[in-house]
């Protein structure tokens, strides 16, 4: 059986894949690794709340698709191939996954702390396990040290982000979107 796509697919796809980019213009180098804090995780988080697990991949997979080809959509406006197999590559690419994983915990997305776990599991989890995997592979250094570099360092300000992420989804759905992103 072939899935269908509505036009409002393609809207909320689009809509979320520009607030991820946008969310991307906020970006903090850290001194002692390669990867920055960025905005964009909380948009992945938003993606995976508000949308469809359906409409959620296609927004990453748009997002990703444009930053490979040069827009600057990745995090601190920069894009093209190069990010993607870079030290940053694990994480962009965990967002797919972890953007579907969002979007298929959070069930009933009217409860906060189902979509804060599920913001936990896809948005941290699912994204943390390729990103440091890959800027182990990518730098050369030990797994714990990737751990140390890409992991650790973020957890604060992703939890923050998993709150910030369940509030605003629980809100949207319970008001705007409980049929459409369904």
């Amino acid at each position: 059986m072939v899935k269908r796509y509505a036009l409002t697919d393609f809207i909320y796809a689009a809509v979320f894949a520009a607030l991820t980019a946008v969310l991307g213009a906020i970006s903090i180098p850290i001194p002692f690794s390669p990867v920055p804090v960025s905005g964009q995780s909380l948009g992945i988080m938003l993606t995976g709340s508000i949308l469809s697990a359906k409409q959620a991949a296609l927004s990453v997979l748009t997002f990703l698709l444009l930053g490979a080809v040069g827009i600057p959509v990745f995090g601190g406006l920069t894009g093209g191939i190069g990010v993607l197999v870079g030290p940053k590559g694990g994480y962009l690419t965990g967002f797919f996954a972890g953007v579907i994983i969002i979007a298929l915990v959070k069930g009933s997305t009217d409860k906060l702390w189902r979509l804060a776990l599920a913001n936990v599991v896809g948005g941290i989890c699912v994204v943390y396990i390729p990103g440091v995997l890959w800027l182990s592979f990518v730098t050369g250094v030990d797994l714990n040290k990737a751990i140390m570099i890409g992991a650790l360092p973020f957890i604060p300000g992703d939890l923050f982000k998993v709150f910030v992420a369940a509030v605003i989804g629980t809100a949207v759905n319970k008001h705007f979107l409980r049929t459409v992103a369904r």
